[in-house]
């Protein structure tokens, strides 16, 4: 009898066999489960949820209600929820996940706690944690730490340094956006520039006199280019500042005032049908958002004089005087005082530096300072989410499926926040100057590390946690 391929020397019977073994169904392999751990800080929020969409994998996100007296029983160590208010917080039971992401201080015990409970019902396969920005814990107590370089953390096997913090800037959710918001300003001229407004940072202020600046060189900027701008403010933009911004806009446009929890909130929209973004220099995750969407992209600095976030030799101890401007007993100039002691004293481990970040943008030519020129048409792409995600997928190597995609459960809340701007808000009325107002009811192949900018002397901005 003839035997079919690679039968020979077995029995029918064996082959029989065989072959219904290979006939049947195997089952799948889980995709793996991921657990975001949510805060309150949007920056914060707009990376864990970027990493864990990024992934592909089942998502769930837990949110919580911490204890007025956190931070005293949150310390850089232990594995608890003792800060945590339970009743009204999400939910920590079986079924574990295999990855926990978290950020920010508040939620180190708690993802310490998941892994510690989920070790004694699962022995053998242990609960990943993956903490993002800089961990208030020992590095070595991480699975993985995807890091910024403001933070400064040191070179060590478990750290991704990237350039630039994660986002959630994706073509599709640009397009999707940006659909929702087209009709409204068909009207205004292009090339059409977004403008992206934060608030306070350290000793850089974003008050009214900035606001009024920012209008200034916005508006100079649409009238040199014949276009128009889409601004909006975010969260920690001050009402006065925003007054100043609005106030002093002339050209076409159309003017988003932040509200919290507003579905119509146009900060991705705004930069879906941007040809060109401005941001304020004060948020790390704005300027990163910007960059993503791959216009040119111009960094305004809020400060000036000592309290400017360019070249500044005062601020950074290595000039005595200034030649930009007079000292003036003011809370900014106060606080440019502290920072510059912060730098020559403070401890690195307390301190961050968002200037690196600023630095390396300009150096990369992914962006340029207002008022400096224009950028580059097409500037070189940001590849800092493929390095952490193939990071992340290394720790389940064992377990994980061999592709990802999103499954039946892949998605997560859209309306969880995002960066500065990644709040709500409704329609309003309309600005001074013919500005429409809107108010509110109120994975590629990469290198495992990113090229790293540093600056010189003990730069730091003082940044306590919260």
């Amino acid at each position: 009898m003839r035997t079919g391929h690679g039968g020979a020397g077995r029995s029918l019977g064996e082959q029989l066999a065989g072959t219904a073994l290979a006939d049947r169904p195997q089952p799948e392999r889980e995709t793996p489960l991921v657990w975001l751990l949510m805060g309150n800080r949007a920056g914060d929020n707009s990376q864990v949820l970027g990493l864990g969409e990024a992934l592909g994998w089942r998502l769930e996100q837990k949110h919580f209600v911490y204890r007025g007296y956190e931070k005293l029983v949150n310390l850089p160590f232990g594995a608890h929820l003792l800060g945590v208010v339970r009743a009204e917080s999400s939910a920590l039971e079986p079924p574990w996940p295999d990855v926990v992401i978290s950020a920010g201080r508040k939620n180190e015990p708690i993802a310490r706690y998941i892994q510690r409970r989920a070790r004694a019902d699962r022995p053998d396969r242990p609960v990943r944690l993956v903490h993002v920005g800089r961990p208030w814990a020992a590095i070595e107590s991480w699975d993985l730490v995807v890091t910024t370089p403001q933070y400064r953390l040191p070179d060590v096997p478990n750290v991704v340094h990237n350039e630039t913090p994660l986002h959630r800037i994706t073509p599709e959710r640009l397009q999707s956006a940006a659909d929702t918001w087209r009709e409204r300003v068909a009207h205004l001229p292009r090339p059409r520039i977004a403008v992206l407004a934060g608030g306070n940072s350290g000793p850089y202020p974003f008050d009214r006199a900035s606001g009024a600046r920012l209008a200034e060189q916005a508006d100079a900027l649409a009238r040199e280019l014949g276009g128009s701008l889409l601004v909006t403010t975010s969260a920690r933009t001050l009402e006065e500042t925003t007054s100043a911004l609005f106030e002093g806009i002339g050209s076409p446009s159309l003017l988003y005032r932040w509200r919290k929890d507003d579905p119509d909130n146009p900060f991705f929209a705004f930069l879906g049908l941007a040809d060109r973004v401005i941001v304020t220099a004060d948020s790390v995750s704005m300027m990163t958002e910007a960059c993503a969407t791959g216009r040119p992209v111009y960094l305004y600095d809020t400060g000036e004089g000592r309290t400017s976030m360019k070249k500044n030799p005062w601020l950074d101890g290595l000039a005595e005087e200034d030649a930009g401007s007079e000292f003036k007993l003011s809370r900014w100039h106060l606080k440019a005082h502290v920072y510059r002691l912060t730098m020559r004293l403070g401890p690195q481990r307390l301190t961050r530096d968002i200037r690196i970040v600023q630095q390396g943008l300009v150096e990369s030519h992914r962006a340029v300072w207002l008022g400096d020129g224009h950028p580059r048409a097409e500037p070189p792409p940001l590849q800092d989410m493929a390095r952490a995600v193939a990071r992340v997928r290394a720790l389940l190597e064992p377990f994980a499926p061999e592709s990802g995609g999103t499954s039946a459960r892949g998605g997560t809340s859209e309306s969880g926040g995002t960066s500065e701007s990644g709040g709500t808000s409704k329609r309003g009325g309309t600005s001074a100057r013919g500005a429409t107002e809107t108010t509110a009811t109120p994975p590629a192949a990469v290198s495992d590390r990113a090229p790293r900018t540093r600056r010189g002397g003990r730069d730091c901005e003082t940044s306590p946690p919260g």
